[in-house]
């Protein structure tokens, strides 16, 4: 069977990640800049192989300051690690529509393996004959992993910063000529 290309669709795509503030609030952000690129045998996603990566620069979190804040050295140090990377090692099948993406995950040149799961929307062609596939995302993982460990101890006790963010991502590709 030949190999098919699929290419993200940003303008139909969308990836965010979800932090807890002060231990009683959720802070939502996002990359606005993102690339995807699948590999499959025909339409089968079964054995997909997926390279994604994110702009630190692109990072977007509703607040010019606290933007500013990740793109430094307490967090991402943008200027020295530009990009997010991740490049799958399996997407395992689970039923119909639900997978377990398997890859490893890059930020800061620190390399970790995660597993994400994720829900197949299906394929279809739109109304100017292109063939997409969606797919929507929705993991975790520990920023300290990859050395992500700004923070500042409250008075009533806790931490400013969860260790744990939440990962939310749409996807839609479009198969390649």
């Amino acid at each position: 069977m030949s190999t098919t290309k699929w290419a993200l669709d940003p303008t139909h795509s969308e990836l965010q990640f979800k932090v807890k503030h002060l231990m009683i609030t959720t802070v939502t952000g996002n990359f606005k800049s993102f690339t995807a690129e699948v590999e499959t045998e025909g339409e089968n996603f079964d054995t997909a192989k997926i390279n994604f990566s994110a702009d630190i620069s692109s990072i977007d979190s509703g607040n010019e300051q606290r933007d500013g804040h990740l793109k430094s050295a307490d967090f991402f140090e943008a200027e020295k690690f530009s990009t997010i990377t991740f490049a799958s090692t399996k997407l395992e099948k689970k039923d119909e529509e639900n997978y377990l993406l398997h890859g490893n995950l890059t930020i800061k040149g620190i390399s970790k393996p995660v597993t994400i799961p994720t829900e197949f929307g299906g394929i279809a062609k739109d109304p100017w004959g292109n063939i997409k596939a969606g797919f929507t995302l929705n993991g975790k993982i520990n920023r300290k992993d990859w050395e992500l460990n700004w923070n500042a101890a409250l008075e009533t006790g806790g931490v400013l910063v969860s260790d744990e963010v939440k990962i939310i991502a749409e996807i839609q590709v479009v198969k390649q000529a």
